[in-house]
C-alpha cells in the first residue's frame, strides 16, 4: 500500500480487477521486514510478507508472485485460500497426510520427496513438503516445488513455491520468510490502519 489515491481497472487473462491505492493513516499498524511488503487477501484471511520488487498477478482463484516478469522469472509463489464454516471441527484433520498425498500424486518427473515439516503456531497448524523434479517443459533442468497447507481461525490456505534447484540458496530464504510471517484469520476492518478487528 502506498500514499495517494488512484483507481484503475485492468483485465488480465479474462479477469476483471479494480486496483485502488489508499492513503495510510500516519499511525498505521502495517509492519514488515526491510525489502519486503505485506500481502493480505480476504481482508486478513491470509497474510504474509513478499519481496518488495516481486511482480504480482491475480489469478481467477489464487494470487501469484514472480521474482521477475514472465517469461524471465526464476521463482513463482502462489497462494489460495478458503473460508471454512464455523461449525467445522478440523482439530484432527490430517494436514501432514494431505501434503504427502499432493506430493505423491504430482504428475511431473519427480526425483525425490522430502520429509513433511510441521510449524508450530498458537492459532494455526502449518505443514509443508519439498519435492525435486525434472522440468522437461523448460530446459531439462532440476527444480524444487514446495507445498504448504495451513489451517487455522476458520481459514485453510495452500501456498506453493517453485524455483530452479541451482538457485535454492537465493530463494529458500524467501520461502522461509513467507512461512515465518504467515498469519491466518486475522481480519482487518480498515486497510488504512492495518489493525486487526476490533480496532
Amino acid at each position: 500500500m502506498a500514499k495517494g489515491k488512484k483507481k484503475t481497472k485492468s483485465k488480465k487473462q479474462g479477469l476483471n480487477w479494480i486496483k485502488e491505492t489508499l492513503a495510510l493513516d500516519d499511525n498505521h499498524g502495517w509492519d514488515c521486514a526491510e525489502g519486503y511488503r505485506v500481502f493480505v487477501a480476504g481482508r486478513g484471511a491470509v497474510r504474509f510478507d513478499v519481496p518488495q520488487d516481486w511482480q504480482f498477478e491475480p489469478q481467477e482463484k489464487s494470487f501469484k508472485f514472480f521474482n521477475a516478469p514472465e517469461p524471465n522469472d526464476d521463482c513463482a509463489l502462489e497462494v489460495s485460500f478458503n473460508l471454512l464454516p464455523p461449525e467445522m471441527n478440523l482439530k484432527d484433520f490430517p494436514l501432514a497426510g494431505i501434503v504427502k498425498k499432493i506430493a505423491r500424486e504430482d504428475s511431473r518427473d519427480v526425483l525425490e520427496v522430502g520429509e513433511v515439516v510441521k510449524l508450530k503456531r498458537q492459532t494455526a497448524r502449518i505443514v509443508w513438503v519439498e519435492l525435486k523434479f525434472m522440468d522437461h517443459q523448460e530446459e531439462d533442468r532440476e527444480a524444487y516445488s514446495r507445498i504448504c497447507v495451513g489451517l487455522g481461525s476458520g481459514v485453510q490456505c495452500l501456498i506453493t513455491c517453485e524455483f530452479w534447484a541451482d538457485q535454492a540458496e537465493q530463494f529458500t530464504p524467501v520461502w522461509e520468510h513467507v512461512l515465518e510471517t504467515l498469519v491466518l484469520g486475522l481480519f482487518i476492518s480498515d486497510p488504512r490502519k492495518g489493525f486487526a478487528r476490533p480496532d
